[in-house]
């Protein structure tokens, strides 16, 4: 391949990040027609359709690379900036978008980003998504680090284990005698019983049941129909704590609930263990080396080694 020109691969980047060309032209100072001839003009020296043009615009599994690049080629300029003094110039603060699961974010993540050091400062541009999704936001190019439950790593990426997080099967007592107590085989009664869902791509409550049955490949032996989505980790506890389900929540969570009588687990000693690995790009950045080493101490306080009984 010809080399990428870096006016025409910060153009498809803008326009990535705008969603259409006329947004792009306004963020770069020049003409819709200058941006298009840009992008156009990439395509053909890569000899490849970068751009859906869709509204919002949306790069093809090509154009994701370029845009990868993209990002990585302004985080390393931002990077010398800052070690030559002209961090002003460059923009300020370094930003650091990061992908992160809903749970992690309500128990660990968070409190773990305020280790990082402020000189210079730091923002972080957090994408909330499952942690069996985060790669694809990796592989997109629209963030820089994941929290991950996978250890295959993205292509232009590294990885490191995090730790366990560990998921609870619980629910309320009144919900526990309606549905479960003394209804016989406990995976059949959860096959049957309202459950707590985050979203439609929440799978947990699904695997823990068919661990329950031995029978983990079936497609139709999960929990139940009777769904509730509630999309927010806090959102999800309260509604398992309210009677509205069953669920798997995460242990920090629980626990308080356990110790008060608010939540009872309602399968002993059969927690669900989820994998966690942080995945960043391979980039010589010392505020990504640094968010990176601060997150693995947290986890490692947080989280649960491998093995863990």
């Amino acid at each position: 391949m010809d080399e990428l020109p870096l006016d025409q691969v910060r153009t498809l980047l803008a326009v990535v990040d705008e969603g259409t060309f006329d947004a792009a032209a306004a963020a770069l100072h020049v003409t819709p027609s200058a941006v298009s001839q840009r992008v156009k003009a990439l395509e053909q020296r890569t000899g490849r359709v970068l751009l859906m043009r869709t509204k919002p615009v949306r790069a093809t599994e090509s154009g994701q690379v370029v845009v990868r690049f993209a990002r990585q080629l302004a985080r390393l300029e931002r990077d010398a900036r800052a070690e030559l003094g002209m961090a002003q110039e460059a923009g300020g603060p370094v930003r650091l978008p990061i992908a992160v699961n809903a749970d992690s974010l309500a128990t660990w993540f968070l409190p773990a980003l305020t280790r990082v050091p402020q000189e210079p400062p730091v923002l972080f541009e957090l994408h909330r998504e499952d942690e069996s999704h985060t790669t694809a936001l990796l592989r997109e190019g629209q963030v820089m680090a994941a929290v991950t439950s996978s250890p295959d790593p993205v292509a232009g990426c590294t990885v490191r284990r995090l730790g366990l997080a560990r998921y609870l099967p619980v629910a309320s007592p009144r919900f526990a005698d309606r549905y479960l107590r003394g209804a016989g085989v406990m995976a059949r009664a959860l096959q049957q019983a309202p459950v707590i869902v985050f979203d439609r791509r929440d799978v947990l409550q699904d695997t823990f049941v068919r661990a329950l049955t031995g029978d983990a490949e079936a497609g139709d032996a999960g929990a139940g129909p009777l769904r509730h989505h509630v999309p927010t980790s806090e959102g999800f506890c309260d509604a398992v704590a309210a009677g509205l389900g069953w669920g798997l929540v995460p242990e920090p969570q629980a626990a308080p609930l356990l110790r008060s009588g608010g939540l009872e687990l309602i399968v002993p000693r059969r927690p669900l263990d989820v994998p966690l690995y942080w995945q960043q790009w391979k980039l010589d950045s010392p505020a990504l080396s640094t968010v990176a080493e601060v997150v693995a101490a947290a986890a490692a306080q947080a989280l649960l080694p491998p093995g863990a009984p």
